[in-house]
């Protein structure tokens, strides 16, 4: 499949970074045994892959703004790009040795995301998507699912932890959902929740309480795959709000109207 250059640099990019993320998340094992050892580990091999990102997109784009979990904003000479990049969505996974983890970049260009990709090392699925251009996984194209009912969907939700988000809503939304779908699932990486969505593994997600880096990737992906998404009032202010609702277009809908209703208990 051809890739436009825009594409090559955010891939290359990721390939980079994920060598020694593959490799962090070989040694781990050897560290659960400390209660201290892995997450000092975890914090480390964060910072790495993020300053990873920075200095391969960087040399590629020189003067691209940056946004990234760890580094926060580094403006940039051409104030109208910006990489916003996750360099580990789902660190708690990858603390406890579960594969489900990822490296997210997106490209915005004038405020408005224009290319995503979100590549898990330890399954070697990337996911790209440019706008207009489609989305693809391994270079297959993907949409989104199908089904039109929640009695039939299977969808993925965040739930917050001690010390973040309301929780109380929280077992609102997501006992009002259980009566309504197929399967609820947690899987812990915001970014490859978004991903698998756009692949039509998952039928619909919504999540509270992320960042920008958390969804601008799949922000794209779920778009170029067909599907609809916008924050959990149903506008797009997701960066801005934090939180995001994605699917078909029945589905979302439905989401939408469930986790409304839920919020008026």
């Amino acid at each position: 499949m051809h890739h436009s250059a825009l594409l090559n640099v955010m891939i290359a990019a990721a390939r980079k970074t994920a060598r020694a993320l593959k490799r962090d998340f070989g040694e781990l094992e050897k560290l659960q045994v400390s209660l201290k050892g892995p997450a000092n580990f975890v914090s480390s091999a964060d910072r790495r892959a993020e300053e990873t990102l920075f200095q391969e997109l960087s040399r590629a784009r020189p003067g691209y703004g940056f946004l990234g979990e760890e580094g926060g904003h580094r403006a940039g000479a051409d104030t109208s790009h910006r990489w916003i990049v996750d360099p580990l969505d789902g660190t708690t996974n990858f603390l406890h040795g579960i594969p489900q983890f990822a490296i997210a970049i997106a490209l915005e260009r004038e405020g408005a995301v224009i290319a995503g990709l979100v590549y898990n090392p330890a399954s070697e699925e990337m996911f790209i998507a440019e706008k207009g251009k489609g989305a693809f996984m391994n270079e297959q194209r993907i949409r989104v699912a199908g089904r039109k009912r929640l009695a039939d969907a299977v969808i993925a939700c965040g739930l917050p932890h001690i010390g973040r988000g309301d929780l109380v809503l929280a077992r609102q939304e997501t006992g009002a959902m259980q009566e309504q779908v197929a399967g609820l699932r947690r899987f812990g990486a915001a970014a490859l929740d978004l991903a698998w969505v756009a692949a039509g593994r998952l039928d619909g997600y919504w999540e509270r309480d992320i960042k920008p880096w958390d969804m601008a990737a799949g922000f794209i992906l779920v778009r170029e795959a067909g599907g609809y998404i916008s924050d959990c009032d149903g506008g797009d202010d997701m960066f801005a709000k934090g939180h995001v609702i994605a699917g078909n277009e029945a589905i979302q809908k439905e989401l939408l109207a469930v986790l409304k209703a839920a919020g008026k208990v």
